[in-house]
């Protein structure tokens, strides 16, 4: 999962800068461009996708850091187990249900 994500960060910077560079060539008004989506929209959407991409690394390398503290599979709030089920979906949950 923790490849996945760096990986999808990689791909995503690459978009941007793809999208930056056009932004930078364009000498026309695409934001009134019937044939698609704006260049403003397509650097907007990439940066809210690099952004949860982030803050899913940012999870799987705290779950990494509780296994190896030994306290993965307990909720950070309240010390309960987290249900197996879960884990099993979201290997990188940090709070048992009553917390989620």
């Amino acid at each position: 999962m923790r490849a996945e994500a760096l990986d999808s960060l990689g791909e995503l910077r690459g978009r941007i800068e793809a999208v930056t560079a056009a932004r930078a060539d364009a000498n026309t008004d695409d934001e009134h461009d019937p044939e698609g989506a704006t260049i403003a929209f397509e650097r907007s959407q990439a940066d809210a996708l690099r952004t949860a991409a982030r803050t899913r690394l940012a999870a799987i390398d705290a779950a990494l850091d509780r296994l190896a503290a030994g306290t993965y599979g307990g909720c950070v709030v309240c010390g309960a187990p987290i249900p197996e089920a879960r884990l099993l979906a979201r290997p990188f949950a940090a709070t048992c249900l009553a917390h989620a």
